[in-house]
C-alpha cells in the first residue's frame, strides 16, 4: 500500500524523471525481498513484486486514457495525450531496468545466480537457438519480428483481459533486458579490472556506455510498442466493462485501439530491422 501510494497518472505525467525513480524503487523492492522471502525463487518472484507495486498506477492510467478518448474528438489531440502516458510509462519501465542493472553488476555472484536465474536461461536459450538454426540475416529477422508481434499479442490480450496484466510482460522484458546489459558489463569490466587496474574510469565508462546502448537502440522502440498495444488493449478493457457496445463512444473507442495497434506493429518492424541490420553494425 505505502508502495502503490507514491504516485498516480495525474502526478505522473509531467515528471518523467519522477517515475524512473518509482521504477528503480518499485524493482529495487521487489528484487530484496523477493531474496529475502522466496530465496530459490528469486527470479520469478522479484518480478511478481514488482508487477504488484505497479498494477494501481497502470490501471488508473488505463481509466484515465479512456476517458481521454471519449472526451476529446480530434485523433491528434487523443494521440498526444497518448504519447504523454507512453512518455512515463517509458520512464517507469527505465527505472526498473537501470535497477536492476545496477543491482546484477554490484552484487555477489551468490544473490546474481538467484536473482537472475530464469532471466539468464532465457538469454542462453534464445542465443542458442540463433546461433545454431544457421538463420541469414532475413530469416533472422523474419524470426525476432514474430517473436516480438508474439509478445505484443500477449500485451495486448493480457491488457484487455486483465486491466494492467501487460506489466508482467514488460517486467519480465525489462528483467531479462537488465540481465543481458549487466552480464556485458560485469564481465567486461572484470576483465578490464584484471588488464588495466582499478582506476581507468574512461574505459569503465565505454563498457557501461556500449552495454546500454546495444540493447536500448533496438529496444527502446520494441518497449514503446508493447506499451502502445498495452494502452489500447487496457482502453478497450475498460470501455467493454463501462460502455454500450452500439454505442458512438464505443465504437470510436475501437476505432482508436486499432490505431494504436497499427502504430504499434509498425514500430516493431522498425526495431527488428534495428536489431538485425544496425546494431550489430555498430557493436
Amino acid at each position: 500500500m505505502v508502495l502503490e501510494s507514491l504516485t498516480n497518472p495525474f502526478k505522473a505525467q509531467d515528471k518523467p524523471l519522477y517515475l524512473f525513480l518509482i521504477g528503480a524503487l518499485y524493482a529495487t523492492a521487489g528484487l530484496f525481498l523477493g531474496n529475502w522471502i522466496f530465496r530459490e525463487y528469486a527470479s520469478l518472484i522479484m518480478v511478481f513484486l514488482t508487477v504488484m507495486a505497479c498494477i494501481p498506477l497502470l490501471y488508473n492510467t488505463f481509466h484515465a486514457e479512456e476517458e481521454k478518448e471519449v472526451i476529446l474528438d480530434e485523433e491528434k489531440e487523443i494521440l498526444k495525450q497518448h504519447g504523454r502516458i507512453l512518455i512515463f510509462l517509458l520512464f517507469l519501465f527505465l527505472g526498473i531496468v537501470a535497477a536492476f542493472v545496477l543491482w546484477y553488476v554490484v552484487l555477489p555472484s551468490s544473490w546474481i545466480q538467484n536473482s537472475f536465474h530464469s532471466q539468464t536461461l532465457t538469454i542462453q536459450s534464445i542465443s542458442t537457438r540463433i546461433a545454431t538454426g544457421g538463420f541469414s540475416n532475413i530469416n533472422t529477422f523474419t524470426i525476432i519480428l514474430l517473436n516480438n508481434l508474439k509478445v505484443l499479442i500477449f500485451c495486448i490480450l493480457f491488457s484487455f483481459l486483465y486491466g494492467a496484466g501487460a506489466i508482467f510482460i514488460l517486467t519480465w522484458n525489462a528483467s531479462v533486458i537488465a540481465t543481458a546489459i549487466g552480464n556485458y558489463i560485469r564481465t567486461n569490466i572484470t576483465s578490464l579490472t584484471t588488464q588495466l587496474g582499478l582506476f581507468k574510469y574512461a574505459a569503465y565508462f565505454k563498457i557501461i556506455s556500449i552495454g546500454l546502448l546495444k540493447y536500448f537502440v533496438h529496444g527502446i522502440p520494441e518497449i514503446a510498442a508493447y506499451f502502445i498495444g498495452g494502452i489500447a488493449g487496457g482502453i478497450i478493457s475498460v470501455a467493454v466493462i463501462r460502455e454500450s457496445f452500439s454505442t458512438r463512444n464505443f465504437e470510436k473507442i475501437i476505432l482508436d485501439s486499432s490505431n494504436l495497434i497499427i502504430i504499434s506493429i509498425i514500430i516493431l518492424i522498425v526495431a527488428a530491422f534495428i536489431e538485425v541490420y544496425i546494431t550489430p553494425a555498430l557493436f
